[in-house]
Formats: structure tokens, sequence, C-alpha cells
């Protein structure tokens, strides 16, 4: 595999519940690029977006992520990979009984981090990555809807991952948060990340043009 392609799908079929949501989907993505996966609720979007972090298999075809097979992918490798992309999920899924540095503290630690000292410092790295930094001892609910996401992506970014996958991340915020969590993950492109965003948003993305794959008719066009 070309080493500056990290996503390469050929002929691949996606089912949920038994049932083909999309087929013969063949793409790639490259190192340092924005691409938009677009389409109507029930597209198949998040359904592909999925597969990409091994939470849906891949039911045909041939699909790779990083050097991982998706198809060969073992159950003891499914970390592995997951570490290597962030994901942004749209309802947060944070832990709504700590703070801010202690969600974060929480994924250091499951993930083998196992000095205090570096934890510490990669938190206030990320934090201050999006601009979060004096929240950290905050609890979840006392942040708004945008502040959550910003620590959601902080969270993704924690292992420093080349790839950042995000469902929807704008789903529940209203239209300016939502823009400025776009302009947030277009920052980490210009830094050297690529970046796959499942979206209806249309309006979001003519705000920040990037390259659209259109899910619709249970397949997948450019």
């Amino acid at each position: 595999m070309n080493k500056d392609i990290i996503i390469d799908y050929k002929g691949v079929e996606v089912e949920r519940a038994q049932r083909v949501v999309l087929r013969d989907v063949t793409f790639n993505v490259k190192k340092g690029e924005f691409c938009y996966l677009v389409g109507k609720v029930g597209s198949g979007k998040s359904s592909l977006l999925k597969t990409m972090y091994a939470e849906v298999p891949v039911s045909d075809g041939e699909a790779s992520v990083f050097d991982f097979d998706l198809r060969a992918l073992r159950k003891r490798d499914i970390p592995h990979l997951r570490r290597q992309a962030g994901i942004v999920f749209q309802d947060f899924q944070l832990l709504q009984d700590r703070s801010v540095h202690a969600n974060l503290d929480f994924v250091l630690r499951a993930t083998g981090w196992r000095q205090r000292v570096e934890r510490d410092e990669r938190i206030e790295q990320v934090l201050n990555d999006v601009e979060m930094l004096s929240k950290s001892y905050k609890m979840p609910h006392e942040l708004s809807g945008g502040e959550q996401q910003r620590v959601v992506i902080a969270r993704a970014l924690l292992n420093k991952p080349q790839l950042i996958l995000a469902d929807e991340p704008t789903g529940n915020l209203d239209p300016q948060t939502g823009y400025h969590i776009v302009r947030l993950l277009h920052r980490l492109v210009a830094e050297g990340r690529s970046v796959v965003m499942a979206t209806h948003n249309m309006q979001l993305v003519e705000e920040f043009p990037a390259r659209v794959l259109r899910c619709a008719d249970k397949r997948l066009d450019e």
C-alpha cells in the first residue's frame, strides 16, 4: 500500500442487520486530507465510518486502514487500530461523574500511559489545542454543547492519531458552534492529520470546502 494512503477501500460491501447498506465502495484517503461523507439519514455514511474503526464489519471487498486489513482483523488488534484513529462522536460520550481532566486521564490510563506526570502533560497539551485548558476542572454538565465537543476532540487527540473520524460532530450544536468545530477540524488537517467527517449539513461543507464523498442509493460517489 502506498505509504501516503491511510484508508484504502476496493469493492467494499457494508451490511447492517443482514441488510446491505452500501455496495461496491471504492475510495482512498491520503495523509493530510479532509474528506466529507455526506448523505441523507440512513444513507450509510455512519455505517461506513464505523467500518473504519471496526465497529461495523466489512462484509465483502478489500479494506485497510493504516496497515490493518479490516477483513482479517483479529479482535485483539482492534484496540491497536483505534489508538491510531481518534473518534469524535455526535453525542459526546463523556463520563458524567468526573471532570474534564479525569475523563481524559481515564482514556490515557486505559491505553497504557503509566506515568502521572506524562499523562498530565498530554492532557494539558490537547486541552490547549482545543482552547479548553481553563475548563479542565469542570464537570461535563457544566459545559455547553460546543465546549463538550471540544473536549471530545481533545480526547480523540490524546494518543496522537494521524486520522480523526468524526461522526456528525456538529449534529447537536447550534450553527455558530458547529462552524467553530469544523474550523478546528480543518486546522488539524493543516497540522498534517487526516479527517473523515460524516455530515448532512451542506452549509458547513460549502463554508469549508474539501473533498466530498456522497452516500446515496447504496453507493458511494465522488
